[in-house]
């Protein structure tokens, strides 16, 4: 998992096989990482093209992700956004 994260934060161009944009999503991501036979993934946004931040994540059993999860992670990602504009 080191091993994606240092890649995210080096290459300036993710393949998608790494990081890739959660569809009908606004900055929603999930970076993609295989243990073995294992797939994980982990959601996470961006805070002004710098900061990644990682909401949750889960180990993949099957090809769809699941909604629930995904849910999740925009309930995650709002809050931030409401506790960071609350703080300005």
């Amino acid at each position: 998992m080191l091993w994606t994260f240092d890649l995210i934060e080096e290459m300036q161009r993710v393949p998608e096989t790494y990081l890739k944009h959660i569809e009908n999503t606004e900055g929603l991501y999930e970076i993609r990482v295989q243990l073995g036979s294992n797939i994980f993934r982990i959601f996470c946004f961006f805070d002004r093209g710098q900061l990644v931040l990682l909401a949750n994540g889960f180990q993949k059993k099957s090809q769809k992700t699941p909604k629930k999860e995904i849910e999740i992670a925009l309930k995650i990602k709002a809050e931030y956004e409401n506790e960071k504009s609350n703080d300005s």
